[in-house]
């Protein structure tokens, strides 16, 4: 049993959880991921490392309220604990890797969106540890519902937040705002990062192609069973077919088919979205179970 050490609610449906999981935060790099299982009956959801305590022995995860299973996860409380926390898993993010002479030379955006700002996270406080302050570009609809933005601003170069109703910072898209970046406040990058809505991602990865930068985008959002087997997260990339799961999560934006993985992700929200229906009614007392089983 892997015991909850702190929880705390980032904002509406999204939680931080710390869990006591001494050899995966021995281990754990970033861009890996972690398999979460809260009972014997409960299903298999990865989810990205958003930090680890080699110290402590602990490991941080983010969730977010989309469906049955992450619903039943974030209903656990401090002093609770899951069945099954198996990782790290998938590979690190390839920067790891690199000769740290040559990546203090290198010019790093991460651009993150919604609940993406937890795998982004613990990438950019690995480069500050490593002498690479990376800047970061925060995205949400407002400013309220905009996570780990203390924690950001503690280890990115520069921390911008664009938001839709321009309740801080810059009021626009992402995409917008790394546009006013580069031409109005002459800032250049070697390297993008984007890990967030796979919408966001697409547009992220056709904005940078205009201006020739390389891009990496994260598609842990596609992964379901989490070790290949179930073949769930097949993506297209660069005309070859990948599992995010073993071969990623992290791929070259320029050339994943995103229209692809965003009919498949919605397939499997469609999904979720009966189950966490069916578990509400089930509390409420309604006995039908049509879909439930599946």
């Amino acid at each position: 049993m892997f015991k909850i050490l702190r929880k705390k609610e980032l904002s509406p449906n999204i939680f931080l959880m710390d869990v006591q999981a001494p050899r995966v935060a021995a281990s754990a790099k970033p861009g890996q991921f972690v398999i979460v299982r809260v009972d014997e009956k409960g299903e298999r959801v990865p989810l990205t490392i958003c930090d680890y305590n080699r110290e402590e022995g602990s490991v941080t995860i983010v969730t977010q309220v989309v469906g049955a299973s992450s619903q039943k996860i974030c209903s656990l409380n401090e002093g609770e604990a899951l069945l099954n926390f198996v990782g790290p898993l998938g590979r690190p993010s390839e920067f790891v890797y690199e000769n740290i002479e040559d990546l203090r030379h290198k010019k790093i955006l991460f651009i993150a969106g919604g609940v993406g700002t937890a795998p982004v996270y613990p990438q950019v406080k690995w480069l500050k540890k490593q002498g690479v302050e990376a800047d970061v570009i925060i995205g949400a609809k407002t400013s309220s519902i905009a996570i780990l933005k203390d924690e950001m601003r503690k280890v990115a170069g520069h921390l911008y937040l664009a938001t839709d109703d321009g309740s801080e910072g810059f009021k626009g898209l992402v995409t917008d705002c790394f546009k006013h970046l580069i031409e109005n406040e002459g800032k250049k990058y070697d390297l993008v990062v984007s890990i967030g809505p796979m919408i966001m991602m697409k547009f992220v990865a056709l904005t940078t192609k205009q201006y020739g930068i390389k891009t990496i985008v994260s598609l842990n959002s596609l992964m379901v069973d989490g070790t290949g087997m179930c073949g769930a997260c097949r993506v297209s990339v660069g005309g070859k077919t990948y599992f995010t799961c073993v071969d990623g999560p992290e791929f070259d934006g320029h050339l994943v088919d995103f229209d692809e993985a965003m009919r498949r992700q919605a397939q499997y929200k469609t999904i979720e979205s009966r189950k966490a229906k069916a578990a509400r009614e089930r509390e409420e007392g309604h006995k039908c179970r049509v879909g439930l089983d599946r």
